[in-house]
């Protein structure tokens, strides 16, 4: 390798490594601002005194697990913030590879990732390890610190413009506020008959918590297919 092709070499590695960092910190940053989102609304929900609530032992906790990993429990619903700690491109056939902000600027496709899970609370207090969780929505960040996101209703509707839209605290709490929102109104289904019909002698010895048939919102759910007349 000559001194040009070695200089051309090293040029693409520092650039695409300064990337990578800008957005790895810039996603590092809008997880400390959904911790410092979260904080407020906790703090909000201990001073109201739960005055809407008929009993007070409606539950509002959160544990900030890591600087990757934020839990927020509400009422019955658990959601998990998780921040990918890699950065990533798109497909070419994906969509925001075609609008004007990515075409004017290859770099801003690369992104760093936070995922938005919704669990039962009870899957966790009663360990009942084939429960279902439900990827909600995903954030992806880049390094201009512009966002979009991929998800359900709410989240999938409001936040779409990739070139418009950056990641302040004002946006953060936007964010999950809308996550709550459809969490909340993504309600229990009782699972079909058929899925439970049938149980082993070891199942039911293992009593009705652990029980190993699937608890979930959606039996069959899969991310792409809600439908809005069901009013999810």
């Amino acid at each position: 390798m000559d001194e040009q092709q070695f200089d051309g070499l090293l040029k693409a590695l520092v650039a695409k490594a300064t990337l990578k960092q800008d957005i790895y910190h810039n996603t590092l940053e809008v997880m400390s601002l959904f911790q410092s989102v979260i904080g407020e609304l906790g703090n909000g929900f201990a001073s109201s005194g739960n005055k809407y609530a008929t009993h007070r032992n409606v539950a509002f906790e959160y544990r900030f697990k890591s600087d990757f990993e934020i839990e927020l429990k509400f009422g019955g619903d658990i959601l998990l913030f998780l921040m990918h700690t890699n950065i990533f491109d798109f497909s070419r056939d994906h969509e925001v590879m075609r609008t004007p902000y990515i075409r004017e600027d290859k770099t801003r496709s690369y992104c760093g990732i936070i995922n938005i899970y919704n669990f039962l609370a009870d899957s966790f207090k009663y360990n009942r390890y084939n429960d279902i969780g439900y990827l909600i929505g995903r954030i992806f960040i880049n390094h201009e610190k512009h966002y979009f996101i991929e998800g359900k209703r709410e989240l999938g509707i409001l936040y779409n413009d990739f070139g418009r839209h950056v990641l302040d605290k004002e946006s953060a709490a936007k964010i999950i506020e809308a996550a709550m929102m459809y969490t909340i109104n993504f309600d229990l289904l009782t699972p079909p008959y058929e899925a439970v019909k049938m149980v082993t002698v070891n199942e039911m010895k293992n009593t009705l918590d652990a029980i190993s048939v699937k608890t979930g919102k959606r039996l069959g759910f899969h991310f792409q297919e809600d439908k809005p007349e069901n009013g999810i």
